[in-house]
């Protein structure tokens, strides 16, 4: 009877024996497929996008920052067309044009002063992305606004100049009162106000000028 339980155990070890090798992992294989293949720990072969290897890729797969647009900007339009295109993008912009200063006849456009940010928590910041806000006053801001002023030139009977600049100014309420103080423009608003009007004009983004 000692024979046969012993006979019928090594029947059923056998067989989970034989079952675990068809369903599991051969690691000794594994281990000559590893080996004959010249693989060494870390090392990829041809894929080198990770791991050892790898190399330095800084700035990869982020948006890369776009050339600033030429301000003066060259159109190759009439003036008359770029003109008015200049003063639609400006009512477009919410941006009202002064009347009493601008000479359209000499193709001079000055918008009325457009605030841009009102309120003591975000003016700062709303601040610093038009202007350079001096670092000896960085509080007490409580709104911003700026002024567009669009010159629009013939170069030729097919060429025209436009170039933009933008006055900003910020205000301080302090114990004084109310004050809006000058402050230097960093390009911000005169390129966007470029860019969109290339892109009324043309239909596309803004091309490399000489």
């Amino acid at each position: 009877m000692r024979k046969f339980f012993g006979l019928l155990l090594f029947v059923a070890l056998a067989a989970c024996a034989a079952q675990a090798q068809e369903k599991g992992v051969d690691h000794q294989n594994a281990r000559i497929r590893d080996q004959g293949s010249d693989r060494a720990p870390g090392q990829n072969g041809a894929k080198q996008d990770t791991g050892t290897g790898r190399g330095f890729d800084f700035g990869r797969g982020r948006t890369p920052v776009e050339p600033p647009v030429p301000n003066p900007y060259r159109f190759t339009v009439r003036r008359d067309v770029v003109l008015r295109a200049a003063e639609e993008l400006m009512r477009e912009l919410k941006l009202v044009l002064d009347t009493a200063v601008s000479k359209p006849d000499e193709g001079v456009l000055i918008s009325q002063p457009y605030r841009f940010v009102k309120g003591a928590v975000v003016a700062l910041t709303e601040l610093n992305r038009y202007a350079e806000v001096p670092q000896d006053n960085v509080g007490g801001w409580t709104q911003g606004r700026y002024t567009l002023v669009v010159e629009v030139r013939a170069v030729d009977g097919t060429t025209t100049s436009v170039a933009v600049n933008a006055r900003v100014e910020g205000r301080t309420d302090g114990a004084a009162g109310a004050e809006w103080i000058s402050l230097r423009s960093n390009g911000i608003a005169e390129q966007d106000f470029i860019k969109a009007l290339v892109e009324k004009i043309t239909g596309g983004a803004p091309a490399p000028q000489p």
